[in-house]
């Protein structure tokens, strides 16, 4: 397989600090808060074929509508998505996309939209491969007894986005 070329950068927002990965045809990653390369550079090795190069300048546009979403100012990304995973992970992330701002679902919810409603386990595995955290909103997946369940990029996150979402309230600064 020929290497592909993924962008990335580190952008720093409302106290967070994220890296992003973006190819020529959209987004491909959006980081764990805090998280340092090597999270990034695990997912590029788990894909095969990433090249990873730094482009600050190649993120900027998607680190612009990160930012204008961790402020409150935006509800909705309109910059092109580039994700693969297998046929169930992907019908898992279309359907999380699915989910509207400031609403959630379960994971049982989502095995039943995607037609699998016995797969509970397999769709929270799924929803813990989502490689764009916040676009492709799997912070908005909860347990099935309202708790607030396990993210990639920590349970502390999750609530903060909860929270921005639910309330309406902007997170402080942006910058990046």
């Amino acid at each position: 397989m020929e290497n592909r070329k993924v962008y990335y950068g580190l952008m720093e927002v409302a106290g967070m600090r994220l890296y992003v990965g973006v190819s020529e045809c959209g987004l491909m990653f959006v980081g764990s808060d805090g998280a340092d390369i090597g999270e990034l550079e695990r997912w590029a090795v788990r894909k095969k074929g990433i090249d990873l190069t730094e482009g600050q300048d190649k993120i900027a546009p998607f680190a612009r509508e990160l930012a204008l979403y961790l402020s409150g100012a935006r509800r909705e990304f309109d910059l092109p998505l580039d994700f693969a995973g297998t046929a169930f992970q992907e019908a898992v992330w279309q359907a999380l996309l699915r989910i509207p701002y400031g609403q959630t679902r379960t994971y049982s919810d989502i095995a039943t939209e995607i037609g699998k409603p016995e797969a509970v386990r397999a769709v929270g595995t799924a929803i813990g491969a989502n490689p764009i955290l916040m676009v492709i909103p799997c912070h908005r997946v909860i347990g099935k007894n309202g708790k607030i369940t396990g993210y990639r990029g920590g349970v502390a996150m999750k609530k903060q986005l909860l929270r921005l979402e639910s309330a309406g309230s902007a997170l402080p600064k942006v910058a990046f």
